[in-house]
Order: C-alpha cells, then structure tokens, then sequence
C-alpha cells in the first residue's frame, strides 16, 4: 500500500484521493482478494524473472517451456499451453526463440502434421539442470515467508483457490457469472 497523504482540499493534483473518501468506498482494493494475489504473483514473477533474464537470457514464456520440458521431457506446443496457461501465440513464439539459440528441438507428429513435438536439446536439458536449484532456492526462501506448522494449510488454501478460479473462470466463459 502507498503512503499518499490525504487531499487537504488544498491540492489540486490529480489522482490524490479525497478526504474520508477511501474509508467509505465498497471495495477497497488493497483488500480485494484477486488484486492480493494478483500482487503477489507479480512481484514474484518479476523477481524470479529477473533472475533467469540476467542469468539466461530468458523471459517468462521461454522459461516456461524450458522448464515444462524439463518436467515432463516430449509434448506439443498445445500441451505447453495448457499445462503453463499461457496461450499458443506466446508458446509459438517462446519456443521459435528457444529453437534459434538451440535449446529445443521440434518433431513432426507423422499422425497430424500440424502439431509437433518438442523436446529439450542437451543444451536445453544443460539449462534446465542448472536453473532448477536456483529456481528451487528461490522458491525456499519465498516459502520461508509461511511458518513452517502453517505450510500445509497454506498450500491447501493454494490449491483450493486454483481450483475455484478454473471454476469460476469456465463459468464466466459460458456466460453464466458475471452479467
């Protein structure tokens, strides 16, 4: 939360909230709990990111794909995106990048010549390897954030909010929440 002094009346600038106003508001957004998460997940995403860009040379998508490939070794582009939630135009590109500095390799599917089946070449495989403790330490010491008798329900709670998300998220996709 920013520390923005009140708006006396005597400062015109704009985006400075109005005395009383915030305490009155029905939604605050530093409470609401998509925007928390929302928060976290991108201060999270902007540290680990800038980790693996200084260190690798990689973004986001790519190191979704390189690790994606890593865990589960061959799969379609289409498999990436679902598996990551990244959509097929960020996976296309991020695995185009990762083909140029060879760390995947693609493979036609000789059963449905649109699709095909990408893997990690020994440099990938090299890359995955190395960054995994980094990317595991990382998550240790954002993990050390929870206490230790708390992690179990927290990762419960985490899990319960993926799942209700899904949820919620196919509802609004059929039009049934939200109107």
């Amino acid at each position: 939360m920013t520390n923005v002094p009140p708006n006396d009346g005597t400062d015109d600038r704009p985006g400075r909230p109005e005395p009383g106003r915030g305490d009155d508001a029905p939604l605050k957004l530093e409470q609401f709990l998509p925007y928390r998460l929302n928060v976290v997940a991108s201060l999270v995403s902007q540290a680990l990111s800038r980790i693996y860009a200084q260190r690798y040379g990689i973004g986001v998508p790519e190191w979704r794909v390189l690790v994606t490939l890593g865990q589960y070794g061959i799969m379609t582009g289409k498999a990436i995106g679902e598996h990551s939630h990244m959509h097929k135009t960020k996976v296309s590109r991020a695995v185009a990048q990762l083909e140029t500095r060879k760390l995947v390799a693609r493979r036609a599917n000789r059963a449905d010549l649109r699709e095909s089946y990408l893997t990690l070449t020994p440099a990938g495989r090299e890359m995955y390897e190395d960054l995994a403790p980094v990317a595991l330490d990382f998550a240790a010491r954002l993990s050390d954030a929870v206490d230790p008798a708390d992690r179990a329900a927290f990762d419960r709670a985490v899990e319960r909010l993926t799942e209700r998300s899904a949820r919620i998220a196919a509802e609004v996709a059929k039009g049934k929440v939200g109107r």
